[in-house]
């Protein structure tokens, strides 16, 4: 038996999440379903490093299955993406020891949140990024960026349909990228909470706005409290960039 570590790429505009459910396509259940006709019919189950809403789109998750089948590393990629969907793209695949877990062997997870940033929509990118046509100071977001790195109970920035009892998450780095008519939140952390991103770049736009100061994220992490912070931004902004199994990623 072989333990395969795989690194998938997938659009998540028509999935109804990653996690397989009763009703709705899922990213997982589109996997384990091409794994099963390569398995002749038994069932293939595959273990993320986490879950993905519905409408967020990742360039790097992962995750792995357990094999008794014989094939080179290079080979799965190949077999696997004749049978997959267009919407979902299989970039790595590895041999890895049984000990290997992708949820509890990551050390760190790194989020991308897009923004466009003009007045007009563009009809291309309508379920790739969040179109915000508001001006924004874009100092003052990266200014509010640094109250939120460390380790701290993140309540506050997590849904309150959350059933996680420890909300405590360290960041490590939050960066604004600036090009041109589009603005990016790159986040890295050791963790994240159900949200957790959507909510925090909500928030950020907020501030951008003027509506908030950056100094008053101290008092928003504090509070620990779900209505202290901004609105949820829209799942198709979002992409899980890269899942990072060393302390220093890639």
């Amino acid at each position: 038996m072989a333990r395969m570590k795989v690194t998938v790429a997938y659009d998540g505009t028509d999935f109804a999440g990653y996690q397989i459910q009763p009703m709705g396509r899922t990213v997982q259940g589109t996997i384990q379903s091409v794994l099963q006709k390569m398995h002749k019919g038994e069932a293939v189950n595959i273990s993320a490093s986490g879950r993905t809403d519905a409408g967020v789109h990742a360039t790097g998750q992962v995750f792995h299955f357990d094999t008794d089948l014989i094939i080179p590393a290079d080979a799965w990629s190949k077999a696997l993406n004749a049978m997959l969907p267009d919407d979902i793209y299989i970039k790595d695949v590895e041999e890895v020891s049984e000990s290997f877990h992708s949820r509890f062997s990551a050390r760190s997870k790194e989020y991308h949140y897009k923004l466009l940033i003009r007045k007009e929509p563009d009809v291309f990118q309508r379920n790739h990024m969040f179109h915000y046509p508001y001006p924004l100071n874009i100092s003052h977001i990266k200014k509010a960026c640094g109250y939120f790195l460390g380790t701290h109970d993140f309540t506050s920035f997590s849904s309150a349909r959350s059933e996680v009892a420890d909300k405590v998450r360290t960041i490590f780095a939050l960066e604004v990228l600036e090009e041109e008519e589009f603005l990016t939140f790159k986040i890295r952390g050791s963790g994240f909470l159900y949200n957790m991103v959507r909510i925090i770049a909500g928030t950020l736009l907020e501030v951008g706005q003027g509506k908030r100061k950056p100094e008053e994220i101290l008092t928003i992490i504090a509070g620990q409290d779900r209505a202290l912070a901004g609105k949820t931004a829209p799942a198709h902004g979002l992409y899980l960039h890269q899942v990072n199994y060393q302390d220093k990623p890639e």
